[in-house]
């Protein structure tokens, strides 16, 4: 037997019993007379003491911090205790010591201790296994499954069904590029990994199932990003028949938020969530996945400046966004912003003003704001003594929103206006069903199966930028945390829908002709959405690094460093799959 007890769960109730643990060495403590360790498994750490003789001597002389033994010997009350641990009251003096690990002398870094944070990330997924033995990394992956647990205890309680759909599946147009896969047996052909199961569970629904539900792997082929893990992540996929967009909506608002509850001490916003168009959304925040812990709005203050001297606005789109406070704020902070707007957002450049208590305006372009304008920002934009106020212009509508959001988030985080311990939720809807591609050509802007608004008759007669569709997404906290829609489920509108993003019948049949052919056979409405798993994981756990929630990430170039994938195949490899290697020229 390695252990009749685990390391968090002995105390004073156990004083006087001969117990067996084991476990990693965190700490080596010499004190001449006697040997201290603590010991650690993952439920806890408990102190050992070693006494000066020579048998114990002879039995602990070879151990290091991280290898992994198993102690036997007799639980005594501590003379000095720690209440900062469960097992603080009590230590086992040890009388038999066994090695079941070793480990080599010097670590590639330090595991549990201050500095851990400061390794090179590279360096902690090449060394993965010992990086997840750092206690906030455990704790993280622990978190992982318990979310799991709860999510599908929820949703078993609301009547979901469980289904795996498969992974090798056919390309679609999810909005990223595919991760494919040869065929041995079909010489020239592929599979694809599914970005999402979205055909699969549409399928489902044409099947009669009545709600389905999975954690879901999903594959794309996607540039890293601080919140998005490169290559696959994981979603609560789910779909209903017989749905509409509200339907959805109350099963979010039901399952995420009991969700944050039961893992958070936050306070956790309930529904109904808030409902912001999406036009609205990019109006006032500047982009769609909005944090309303952020107290700032932009507002547009074009005709303010449709006669003003100052040319670099004049006949522009012209925000602004109004800080209560700001005039408190030195020269040096609108000169970082400034800089902040023309070196990390590739802004031209960044006006302002302030406005102080004596309501005199001072600072940036204050020359060119005259008596008739500042009365009418402080009429119609809220602009206040002690304030200041931040404007942005371009004469493309997009570039100005997208800079003005970017300002809007760094005021908050610099300002420290960010409302603390709590998740805000909101949906996003009303999203453009078209959008145009770099090459200028009609694309789909979310998901290709979604329903317009308006149907057919909105199809035939409406520019496709004015059309928009029932996708929606749900954000918390300046994250997009869903994202879903009302499928298209009648193949004449999924024809013409397509046909306006540049896919023939022949093609839409011929790359979708699972879901093609299904509808010609009666097809229930339906809808669905999946939020993200390792989003919800890394918001919980108030991570700032999507990595630090999933066991054995990619780093932020897509490599496995501890795998050491992706990597080469022998040349019998790539013959099986009748696939050759194209080198590009030098």
């Amino acid at each position: 037997m390695y252990r009749t007890h685990n390391c968090g769960e002995l105390n004073k109730s156990n004083i006087g019993q001969t117990v067996t643990i084991a476990g990693w060495i965190q700490k080596i403590r010499n004190l001449g007379a006697m040997q201290f360790i603590d010991l650690r498994d993952q439920f806890g750490i408990t102190q050992i003491v070693i006494a000066d003789n020579e048998e114990m001597k002879k039995q602990s002389a070879d151990l290091v911090t991280e290898c992994v033994i198993s102690v036997t010997g007799k639980v005594l009350e501590r003379s000095s205790k720690n209440t900062k641990i469960p097992t603080g009251e009590i230590e086992i003096e040890a009388e038999e010591i066994k090695v079941l690990g070793k480990c080599k002398n010097v670590l590639p870094f330090e595991i549990n201790s201050e500095k851990a944070g400061e390794v090179r990330e590279d360096l902690r997924l090449e060394y993965r296994f010992l990086d997840l033995r750092n206690d906030k990394i455990h704790k993280n992956i622990l978190l992982r499954s318990a979310i799991m647990k709860t999510l599908r205890r929820k949703m078993d309680e609301l009547g979901f069904t469980e289904i795996q759909t498969p992974i090798l599946a056919n390309s679609s147009p999810e909005g990223a590029r595919d991760y494919l896969v040869p065929s041995r047996l079909h010489p020239g052909e592929f599979y694809a990994l599914p970005q999402a199961p979205q055909q699969f569970k549409q399928l489902l629904m044409v099947s009669g199932f009545d709600k389905y539900y999975q954690i879901a792997p999903c594959f794309r082929d996607e540039d890293p990003r601080a919140d998005r893990a490169p290559g696959e992540f994981y979603q609560l996929d789910f779909e209903m028949s017989f749905a509409e967009q509200e339907d959805v909506f109350k099963v979010i608002e039901e399952v995420i938020p009991s969700t944050f509850e039961e893992h958070t001490n936050w306070k956790v916003e309930k529904g109904p969530f808030i409902r912001i168009p999406y036009k609205e959304a990019m109006e006032k925040y500047g982009i769609d996945k909005p944090d309303l812990r952020n107290p700032l709005i932009i507002q547009d203050v074009s005709t303010l400046f449709t006669d003003s001297e100052f040319n670099a606005f004049k006949g522009k789109i012209v925000k602004a966004i109004v800080v209560p406070k700001g005039a408190e704020q030195g020269r040096k902070f609108f000169d970082n912003m400034t800089d902040f707007a023309k070196e990390e957002v590739g802004a031209n450049g960044l006006a302002w003003i302030k406005y102080d208590n004596e309501k005199v305006v001072s600072g940036g372009i204050s020359k060119f704001i005259t008596e008739s304008m500042q009365k009418e920002l402080e009429e119609n934009y809220g602009m206040e003594p002690n304030s200041s106020v931040f404007f942005m212009a371009d004469d493309k509508l997009e570039p100005v929103q997208k800079v003005a959001g970017q300002i809007r988030i760094e005021l908050g985080k610099r300002l420290d206006l960010i409302e603390k311990n709590i998740y805000k939720f909101c949906f996003i809807v009303d999203f453009p069903m078209y959008e145009l591609s770099d090459e200028g050509k009609i694309d789909f802007n979310h998901n290709p199966f979604s329903m317009p608004q308006g149907g057919m008759e909105a199809l035939m007669t409406k520019d496709p930028l004015d059309i928009v569709a029932y996708q929606y997404d749900l954000v918390c906290n300046g994250y997009e945390m869903a994202s879903g829609a009302v499928r298209n489920h009648d193949p004449e509108l999924m024809v013409k829908a397509f046909e306006i993003a540049g896919y023939k019948e022949e093609e839409v049949e011929n790359r979708f002709g699972a879901l093609y052919n299904a509808f010609q056979y009666g097809t229930p409405p339906h809808a669905g959405a999946a939020p993200g798993l390792d989003r919800m994981v890394m918001l919980i756990a108030d991570s700032q690094n999507i990595r630090e929630v999933i066991a054995f990430p990619k780093n932020k170039k897509a490599r496995d460093l501890l795998m050491r994938a992706p990597n080469t195949v022998t040349e019998e490899q790539l013959k099986d799959v009748h696939i050759q290697i194209r080198k590009e020229d030098k």
